[in-house]
């Protein structure tokens, strides 16, 4: 809880209240390593703040070569299939735990409950939604301007803990091209 509490005392000051209110409403899960925790055609009831793993957003095929995986979220960052939790319809794509990993969790409902008592909810709502956005804007916006080596370069640069727990078919799935192709830019750097 201390994790969460950090991170939100980074944006705001949180009120005793607020925050005691908040923290009654979170709920931890240890999501086992490779666990699916979300499928596709679920409705998405949580909104959890990572402690630690990592999360990989995908849309999967018949054929697992075939996967989209298009996010990853880590330590100290939130995760949803934000688009099914705001309208409570299924989600589109599933997540899926790289590593073992901590979450802290809270219900669909209990986040209108905060929304509603305290003044702190609509905070985290906003910075959530902004959050997500901003991921899924810069992402588009790579995809589009960006060669495949340029991305995977700026993915390494950014990010480089990535290769060491995320598997290069999801990483060449994530910047747009295949393993083979992935291949073929590592040699070449």
């Amino acid at each position: 809880m201390e994790q969460i509490k950090a991170y939100l005392d980074q944006i705001a000051t949180i009120s005793k209240f607020d925050w005691d209110f908040f923290d009654s409403k979170l709920q931890r899960r240890i999501i086992p390593k490779k666990d699916i925790f979300l499928k596709i055609n679920e409705i998405e009831n949580h909104i959890s703040f990572i402690e630690s793993g990592v999360v990989r957003l995908f849309i999967p095929n018949e054929d697992p070569d075939k996967e989209t995986t298009f996010g990853f979220s880590f330590k100290n960052q939130f995760i949803s299939a934000y688009d099914s939790f705001l309208t409570q319809k299924p989600s589109a794509y599933q997540l899926q735990a790289l590593t073992e990993t901590t979450i802290l969790s809270i219900t669909y409902a209990d986040l209108q409950e905060v929304y509603k008592t305290t003044q702190m909810g609509n905070l985290i709502g906003r910075l959530t939604a902004e959050r997500l956005f901003l991921i899924k804007s810069k992402r588009e916006q790579n995809l589009l301007n960006l060669t495949a080596e340029e991305r995977y370069l700026r993915l390494f640069k950014e990010r480089p803990e990535l290769l060491q727990v995320i598997p290069l078919k999801y990483i060449s799935s994530y910047i747009g091209v295949t393993a083979q192709a992935l291949s073929r830019i590592r040699k070449r750097i």
